[in-house]
């Protein structure tokens, strides 16, 4: 039974992949940060998958989650950094620096803890795959997104510099999911949105895509084919 680590996992392509891998016969290991939110998606997949209310840019907090899910049983086998926010639409100057800090938070920060303290355990398995998930617009800018933007840009640094540092048998991929109709989205494109595939639309390529990944991966941006 493989071990799927998943970030934010209470909505969205998160709680779409959750229920996918659950189904697919992995052992899921997820968080969120919404306590309601993280009960019913335990409850949801029930035994043997574990949902914990972490927010993952809170050190601390990350790794007491770590030390507890390592404690108890495998690493990782894929490592799924997905939990992000995104700050309202807006020119840059317009941003609050409240908003613009929170996505620096969650969605960089968030996916450094979350390697800090759980990639030790997969590199003395010697084995494992990590996802950090980009965007579109990781690669590409547009604008009213620039907090957003400059985000994912970082995590594409950040996922192939750690390409470089890893050891054989393990490996780090930039996954950009594509345009997918999800609550964030409709933050951006408003009912644009519904002209996108729904998340449950999406994983049906993405979970197969995803457990595919591997050492040959290896600091590859890749796209979700859809």
């Amino acid at each position: 039974m493989k071990t799927i680590l998943l970030t934010g996992c209470t909505r969205g392509l998160g709680l779409a992949m959750a229920r996918y891998f659950a189904k697919d016969g992995s052992r899921v290991v997820a968080c969120g940060r919404t306590p309601s939110a993280v009960q019913a998606v335990g409850l949801e997949l029930g035994s043997p998958h574990d949902v914990s209310v972490v927010d993952v840019a809170d050190d601390a907090a990350v790794q007491a989650w770590a030390r507890r899910v390592l404690d108890a049983g495998a690493a990782p086998d894929i490592l799924i950094n997905n939990a992000a926010v995104i700050a309202r639409n807006a020119p840059l100057w317009k941003v609050p620096r409240e908003e613009f800090d929170l996505v620096m938070d969650v969605n960089i920060s968030g996916t450094a803890n979350v390697l800090r303290h759980f990639l030790p355990a997969m590199i003395a398995k010697k084995r494992g795959v990590v996802v950090n998930f980009s965007s579109g617009w990781g690669r590409s800018t547009s604008p009213e997104v620039a907090p957003y933007c400059a985000s994912k840009w970082a995590i594409e640094g950040l996922t192939q510099a750690l390409a470089q540092e890893l050891p054989s048998g393990l490996s780090a991929v930039a996954l950009n999911p594509g345009i997918i109709d999800t609550e964030m989205l409709r933050s951006c494109f408003a009912e644009g949105a519904d002209s996108y595939p729904d998340p449950g639309e999406w994983v049906r390529v993405a979970g197969p895509f995803i457990a595919s990944l591997g050492s040959k991966d290896n600091g590859r941006a890749v796209s979700v084919p859809i």
